[in-house]
C-alpha cells in the first residue's frame, strides 16, 4: 500500500479519525495537508514527528471559496493534489432524539456540513486530480446509514447521502481517472463521540459492541489500514464501493 509522496488533504483534522488518518499517512510517506474549521497545528507536529512535510489550512467545507483556498493551498505547498479524504462531519455538535423533536436548524446544519460540505470539497479538488492524471477520493459515512441507525435521523440521513453522492460521483469521475470510495465506520472512540453520548456513552459503546462480531469497540487506528489502502494503487480497480468497517455489524 504505497502512499510515498503522495499529496493527500484530510478534513476534519484537528482531533479524532482525522487527525488519526494524518497521523497514519505521514507514517507511511504520505504528504498531508489537514485542514479543519479549527487549529490544525497539533495534527501537523504530530505529521512532522513522523517524518513528513505537512501543511495545516483553515477550512470550512460548507462555503465552497474556503474549499477552493484549500485545494489551492496543497496545489501552491506541494504541486499537485494526489488524494481526497472528506472525513468532517457534523456528529458531537448534534442532539439526538425522535425524529419530529429535531430542530430545523440541527437538521439544516448537519446537511450543510455533511453533505453539502463533502460535494464542495469534491467540487474543489477533482480539477487538482484531473491536472494530476487522476485521484482518490474517500468519503466518510457511517454505520448510521449502513444500519439505518434510529434517533438521529439528521445524521443517519446525511451519511446515507454520502453514499449516494459516493456512488453518482464514482461514475462521473472514473473517466478522469478518480476513485471515489465510502468508509463507513461504527462508534469509533473519539471526542466526537464522548459528546455525541455524554453520560449515555459507556452504555451506547456497550450497545454498538453487542451487535458486533468482534467484541470491542472501534479505535481511530482501527481504520488507518482501510484509508491506506484506498489511497493507494493496490486498491486501482476499487470506485463506488461503501467498506464498512464496524465489527461485522453490517454484512454486506
Amino acid at each position: 500500500m504505497n502512499v510515498e509522496g503522495r499529496v493527500v488533504i484530510v478534513t476534519g483534522a484537528a482531533r479524532g479519525i482525522g487527525q488519526e488518518y494524518v497521523r497514519a499517512l505521514a507514517a507511511a510517506g504520505a504528504r498531508p495537508v489537514a485542514a479543519d474549521v479549527n487549529d490544525c497545528e497539533e495534527t501537523v507536529e504530530i505529521a512532522k514527528a513522523a517524518g513528513a512535510k505537512a501543511l495545516g489550512v483553515k477550512c470550512n467545507v460548507t462555503d465552497t471559496s474556503s474549499t477552493d483556498a484549500m485545494v489551492q493551498a496543497a496545489s501552491k505547498a506541494f504541486g499537485r493534489v494526489d488524494a481526497l479524504i472528506n472525513n468532517a462531519a457534523l456528529y458531537g455538535g448534534l442532539r439526538g432524539g425522535r425524529f419530529e423533536t429535531i430542530t430545523e436548524a440541527d437538521w439544516d446544519a448537519a446537511m450543510a456540513v455533511n453533505v453539502k460540505g463533502i460535494w464542495n470539497c469534491c467540487k474543489s479538488a477533482a480539477p487538482a486530480m484531473r491536472a494530476a492524471g487522476g485521484g482518490s477520493i474517500v468519503n466518510i459515512a457511517s454505520l448510521a446509514a449502513t444500519f439505518g441507525t434510529p434517533f438521529v435521523l439528521h445524521y443517519t440521513t446525511s451519511k446515507a447521502a454520502v453514499i449516494g453522492m459516493t456512488r453518482g460521483l464514482a461514475r462521473e469521475l472514473g473517466r478522469d481517472n478518480i476513485r471515489v470510495n465510502a468508509v463507513a465506520p461504527s462508534a469509533v472512540i473519539t471526542e466526537g463521540t464522548r459528546e455525541f453520548f455524554a453520560s449515555k456513552l459507556d452504555k451506547a459503546l456497550d450497545v454498538v459492541k453487542a451487535g458486533q462480531a468482534i467484541q470491542r469497540n472501534l479505535q481511530p487506528s482501527d481504520l488507518s489500514g482501510t484509508i491506506l489502502w484506498l489511497v493507494s494503487d493496490t486498491s486501482a480497480f476499487v470506485t463506488g464501493q461503501t467498506i464498512s468497517v464496524d465489527g461485522g455489524t453490517v454484512m454486506n
